[in-house]
């Protein structure tokens, strides 16, 4: 059952009831409800995981309708409604006896899932008289489980149905409420988890949560006939304080409101609890969303719809923004910005006052509006996608800048991006991008762009960082960005798609992430000398290969600059050809010791050194791990010849700053700085392109990126510096060859 049945919206329309009412209509119509219910989910298709008819959710829809005085239903032949005791014991659970301090000594401790009545009645036994909320009942899809050991009965737990609907939990999940309605069902409850009051057990109940996550999918998907993406539960913390759910690698996903699951007048007569959540497949989100439509679109060429000054409404126009006059108004600020990208707007407009209230009236915008930097891209995105489709393979560079806002001591929403050395911190914005770049350099458009929020354990979180998830590092986003690329690879099959990183994103997770959809090839710069399977240190395995290959890198020239106010001192490099020896590896990399649950990962690893570098003069040595199978020397050589490629992100976020002046831009809220952000992120693309367009093929046609008042002024340029005799030079771009590549 990809998607969770709607019963109540299927039915409760005019066709529906009337077909409901001709059932019922029926001449000697001797049908029970339940008769009813069944040939309407034969009607209807409603069927569960199992290929069973979903007969009581048809059952309580058929009575809610009753209720509205849509058709009238024959009498029940048992009494709805009646509230049945639990079955429970003649006397109480006898306790456990002599159970050890530590978890780790507890004999036979396991799980016994609850298949009979007399377990069934030894559950509620203990839930009635030991657990705050009794024994439910529980609803929707349920599995019981006792914890057993050679001590006693220790505790249990209960699954059942999630939360219809909870703010923290949907945004963290950062599902909309049609997408809630459809995948609902593979979110799960856990509904009752009992430790006995007189256990004493320490990490017991950590233990057990480690347990039961592991055991619980595969019995739901047996019983069921699917398996569950997250499981939710909610503490109390006015009694408890959810460190065994920390130490099990739960996430805190926020706090409830005080509702219950029946509470439709919003009466808040709960207590709120903390809720916490289990994710039991990492990219359940990919399969929440609707295949990308960008599928159907032909491929474009890498100059087409650049042509003038219509390139932004190729750009931008159509973006889901509410409305389609913010759409329009949206290309032709955008139209504006980029005549001027280093002006403000209110200059770049020249008196138009129309134009600028257009303007900072989308810029400004209601918070919880459409206008958001992910729809103002859309557009862009699906262009970008399309002229990926025309490449034999392209570059996914992923990286992040920081934004310095650190004047604008109004704008809320600002994050702390670093500290100077007087300890004085300094706010701002951390971007993480992905862009796409064909093998020749050429940049193709911008794919996803993320505001990262630094993430700060707090005081009261004591857990060491192997403890904490993946999810909630700040090393995430790298793994986010791998499966955007997943996912447009999907739309792509003729296309090869290589993500290339460097060593922020070294990190096991990443690569296993890979093993579970290998559609794209990674390829990242190694941080971290990891053990291998031959019990070695990575580093050194690939040092003692013999060498493959000497070759030459060219290293640019680099001047000096000065220390300023958001950027450190840098030392004066001379150009130089550096020869390199290449040596390459297919090793087995151990998992990280808090994965070790994890099986080794194959990998290819690429070792590229300067033997002779001059004298204090830092020399070349990159490690480089890949996906990409290594048969020949050409092969190793293309890998690096691409991960030269990587820096296209840095000249990238070096046109946005400089080019565009990003940080110069001054708004109340971070959320107003990202949406302008957004405008130029695809401003400073274009730039950057039509530079390297330049260099690359100069005998592409001006007509192609001019308007035909550009091409006169440029003309007119040019005669008045050729008569001065200072004609203007062209500098030559970092290019790369098979056998002498260029650093820049």
């Amino acid at each position: 059952m990809e998607t969770q049945n709607q019963i109540k919206r299927k039915l409760n329309c005019p066709e529906a009831i009337e077909y409901i009412q001709n059932l019922l209509d029926m001449k000697d119509n001797t049908l029970s409800r339940t008769k009813i219910a069944d040939q309407i989910c034969e009607h209807y298709q409603f069927f569960d995981g199992r290929g069973h008819f979903q007969r009581s959710s048809c059952l309580k829809t058929l009575r809610e309708l009753q209720q509205q005085g849509c058709f009238v239903l024959p009498p029940p032949r048992i009494g709805v409604g009646r509230t049945r005791s639990p079955r429970r014991l003649t006397a109480p659970v006898e306790l456990p006896r002599n159970v050890p301090a530590e978890a780790g000594n507890v004999g036979e401790l396991q799980l016994v899932l609850v298949q009979n009545q007399e377990q069934m009645r030894i559950w509620n036994e203990m839930m009635l008289c030991e657990h705050p909320q009794g024994a439910g009942p529980l609803v929707g899809h349920q599995l019981y489980y006792l914890i057993d050991s050679e001590h006693g009965w220790l505790g249990g737990l209960g699954f059942g149905a999630s939360a219809l609907a909870l703010r923290d939990r949907d945004r963290w999940i950062g599902w909309d409420a049609e997408t809630r309605r459809a995948h609902l069902h593979r979110v799960i409850g856990l509904s009752r988890f009992l430790i006995r009051s007189d256990v004493r057990c320490r990490n017991l109940a950590s233990r057990v949560l480690g347990m039961v996550m592991r055991q619980m999918p595969g019995d739901f998907e047996k019983r069921f006939g699917f398996s569950p993406w997250l499981v939710e539960s909610f503490v109390d913390t006015s009694c408890f304080s959810g460190t065994c759910y920390r130490a099990a690698n739960w996430v805190h996903a926020g706090r409830t409101q005080g509702r219950g699951r029946q509470d439709r007048y919003s009466r808040k007569a709960k207590t709120v609890k903390d809720i916490y959540l289990y994710l039991l497949k990492e990219n359940f989100r990919d399969q929440m969303k609707p295949q990308a439509s960008a599928n159907s679109l032909p491929a474009l060429k890498m100059t087409d719809g650049l042509e003038g000054d219509n390139w932004t409404k190729n750009e931008f126009a159509g973006a889901p923004l509410g409305d389609k006059r913010l759409s329009s108004r949206l290309s032709d600020s955008a139209a504006l910005k980029a005549k001027e990208p280093g002006r403000a707007f209110s200059g770049v407009a020249e008196g138009d006052w129309a134009a600028v209230k257009g303007y900072y009236r989308l810029i400004d915008h209601a918070d919880e509006s459409a206008v958001t930097m992910d729809n103002i891209l859309l557009p862009h995105r699906g262009r970008t996608i399309q002229r990926m489709k025309a490449q034999n393979t392209v570059l996914c560079i992923q990286d992040g800048t920081d934004l310095d806002y650190s004047g604008l001591n109004q704008c809320e929403g600002l994050d702390v991006i670093g500290t100077n050395q007087t300890g004085v911190k300094s706010k701002g914005l951390h971007l993480h991008c992905t862009i796409a770049v064909t093998t020749d350099g050429l940049p193709l458009g911008v794919l996803r762009a993320q505001h990262v929020v630094p993430r700060i354990q707090s005081g009261t979180d004591n857990r060491s960082r192997n403890a904490i998830p993946i999810q909630e590092k700040g090393s995430y986003c790298w793994i986010e960005g791998a499966r955007d690329c997943m996912k447009i690879a999907q739309e792509m099959p003729d296309t090869r798609l290589v993500s290339v990183m460097d060593r922020e994103a070294d990190i096991f997770e990443l690569f296993d992430e890979h093993r579970q959809n290998p559609c794209i090839d990674l390829l990242v710069r190694a941080q971290h000398n990891r053990c291998t399977m031959e019990d070695r240190k990575l580093f050194d395995a690939v040092r003692d290969m013999p060498v493959a290959e000497k070759f030459h890198i060219h290293v640019q020239r680099q001047s000096a600059r000065p220390k300023k106010k958001k950027q450190k001192i840098r030392a004066k490099r001379s150009g130089r050809t550096a020869e390199v020896s290449l040596r390459y590896k297919l090793i087995e990399v151990r998992p990280s010791a808090y994965l070790k649950h994890k099986a080794p990962i194959a990998l290819w690893a690429i070792h590229v050194v300067e033997d002779n570098p001059p004298a204090q003069v830092e020399g070349i040595e990159w490690f480089l791990l890949t996906t990409i199978e290594m048969h020949s020397v050409c092969d190793v050589l293309n890998c690096i010849h691409w991960y030269c490629l990587r820096w296209r992100i840095e000249d990238w976020h070096r046109v946005l700053k400089s080019g565009c002046r990003v940080e110069e831009a001054a708004h109340k809220t971070s959320l107003r700085l990202k949406r302008a952000i957004a405008i130029n992120l695809v401003i400073a693309w274009r730039i950057m392109l039509m530079t390297l367009l330049g260099r690359e093929t100069p005998e592409l046609p001006a007509e192609v990126l001019f308007s035909d008042l550009e091409i006169e002024v440029l003309n007119a340029y040019a005669k008045k510096k050729t008569k001065t005799g200072d004609p203007t030079r062209r500098s030559s771009a970092p290019g790369c060859s098979t056998r002498r590549l260029s650093l820049p």
